[in-house]
């Protein structure tokens, strides 16, 4: 583990493991796969729902009728503030393209140009999981087996996954925070050689 910032430990997986996700190989299961919906920040779920009407018509039509009938949003078995499921399974804004991979209706929207919300931090971030504690955060990288796949691509591109997670890292914890994590990450890495 390394502390960056004043709050924030970082696992080491993070930096020694190698990730680019491979829609091709996963088509996206971690959208559909798992016992609860992805975590939301209270302000997400208050963005999420002003944004509704907007993101409505990109949902399937089950799902649509889940967000009308049951909300977007529920408090899971661990007290986690989560999007809902659909059919206990699919996270509600889980869409499929022709080729039967998941895509975000909120990412296909806001690139539509209806809204300028990012999907959920937690989403964006993945495989990191955050865990708040009363004196820090951690950042830690979630392996998985469905994502063999990214951590194969990201071997054969030579991309790390702090690397390949630049932009969420950024718009999570902020730039400097990110390039003191990429220089850490560095010098850490020059160290094992």
């Amino acid at each position: 583990m390394l502390q960056i910032g004043d709050n924030t430990i970082v696992s080491l997986d993070l930096i020694e493991r190698f990730f680019h996700c491979n829609l091709d190989d996963c088509l996206g299961e971690c959208c559909i796969e798992g016992d609860a919906g992805a975590p939301l920040l209270e302000e997400e779920n208050r963005r999420l729902q002003e944004l509704l009407p907007e993101i409505l018509p990109y949902l399937s039509e089950k799902a649509a009728k889940v967000a009308q009938q049951e909300g977007i949003s529920y408090i899971d078995s661990e007290g986690d503030l989560v999007t809902q499921l659909v059919d206990g399974a699919n996270c509600i804004f889980t869409t499929f393209s022709e080729d039967g991979k998941c895509l975000c209706a909120l990412e296909k929207a806001r690139r539509e140009g209806h809204h300028d919300f990012f999907k959920p931090i937690s989403c964006a971030l993945y495989p990191v999981r955050l865990k708040e504690y009363d004196s820090f955060t951690a950042v830690n990288y979630h392996r998985w087996k469905i994502c063999k796949g990214a951590e194969v691509m990201g071997r054969a591109k030579g991309i790390r996954a702090y690397e390949f997670l630049r932009e969420p890292l950024t718009r999570r914890f902020g730039k400097e925070w990110y390039d003191e994590l990429a220089f850490t990450a560095k010098e850490y890495l020059k160290s094992k050689i």
